[in-house]
């Protein structure tokens, strides 16, 4: 008898920062992860050799439906292909319905098309809005204050219609401060424009950039400024794998938060940055940046019950020390842009 066929895994977005360390888990767990991406984000280094790339824009349907056929049959899609940035979703909130919400259905639409009926989706602690308890749960009332949650949203709503009318199971995950490297130092976070904090301060440390602005030092926290819970970007993969074969082992469908049930405020990161690298990290104060609430934080008790998802990389000092490497080897992130493909 032949080797049995692994299952082919879709990953929109595989070459960017989540869905590229998701796709190494994933080839590393016994699947033939496939990556779609246009590469307006994400980057050719990031994807492994091995591993197929279709440079396919989900905003054509045609060349979606190709991808599916040349890799079928296709057992499930991970979904990370979408706008991120908070302060620019208030800005260009065109941009995000496009990219969140109508591509995420041309996504569904080409699943239910290949006959795919499993579905993991990339979504986010912003869906929540301020919170009103300590820790959130997937309890919390999910009531955006910013265009990428709110277009977030829209999708984890759109998921119970087309499992019910199509039989497209789906497992959302909403996580929330992705960080970290990959502990081998071969990936990491590499975006163009850089909004994310850790990148940030470690970019200051290496002297990439003159100083750290923090948006926001009257929050009412208790140094002022915003808190978040930092989760590892190679925890978020395993969480990825686990949802997947909970779905293809006939398991319901579910929503999970991810984080690590700890906030740091941004002095908390810069001063653990400092320690860290061993470098003075020079700042300067700004605005309170639109959308920002105060404090998010998670709780991820029912992941943890239920797929036994337990982080390998909890630790502040584990999550910079993964992401100094990786900046270290490259300061100049991926050596593959070229125009606008990274």
């Amino acid at each position: 008898m032949g080797e049995r066929k692994k299952p082919v895994v879709i990953v929109t977005g595989g070459a960017g920062y989540i869905g590229s360390h998701t796709v190494r888990e994933l080839a590393e767990r016994g699947f033939a992860p496939v990556v779609l991406d246009d590469l307006s984000e994400g980057h050719r280094g990031a994807v492994g050799a091995g591993t197929p790339l279709e440079v396919v824009s989900l905003d054509d349907a045609a060349a979606l439906g190709r991808a599916f056929a040349t890799h079928a049959p296709v057992a499930a899609v991970m979904h990370f292909a979408a706008s991120c940035s908070v302060p620019e979703s208030v800005r260009e909130p065109s941009r995000y319905y496009r990219n969140n919400v109508e591509n995420s259905i041309r996504l569904l639409e080409a699943c239910r098309a290949a006959g795919t009926r499993a579905f993991i989706f990339s979504s986010t602690a912003a869906t929540f809005g301020n919170p009103v308890e300590p820790f959130i749960t997937e309890r919390h009332p999910q009531a955006p204050i910013n265009p990428y949650g709110e277009t977030k949203l829209v999708i984890e709503r759109a998921l119970p219609a087309y499992e019910a009318a199509y039989g497209i199971r789906h497992v959302a995950l909403r996580y929330f401060n992705a960080a970290g490297a990959h502990p081998s130092g071969e990936l990491g976070e590499d975006h163009h424009p850089e909004n994310h904090l850790i990148p940030l301060v470690l970019r200051a440390a290496i002297g990439a950039a003159p100083a750290v602005t923090v948006f926001g030092t009257d929050y009412p926290t208790p140094d002022g400024t915003c808190v978040r819970d930092y989760v590892h970007v190679s925890d978020l993969a395993s969480a990825h794998v686990l949802a997947l074969e909970r779905l293809l082992s006939g398991g319901a469908s579910a929503s999970y938060n991810l984080g690590n049930g700890a906030g740091y405020s941004v002095r908390d990161v810069i001063r653990e940055a400092e320690r860290v690298t061993g470098h003075s990290i020079p700042t300067k104060e700004g605005p309170r940046r639109a959308g920002d609430p105060a404090t998010l934080v998670a709780s991820s008790a029912k992941i943890a019950r239920e797929l036994d998802w337990k982080p390998r990389h909890g630790a502040l000092e584990d999550i910079i020390g993964t992401a100094w490497k990786w900046h270290r080897s490259h300061p100049d992130g991926f050596a593959d842009r070229k125009g606008g493909e990274r």
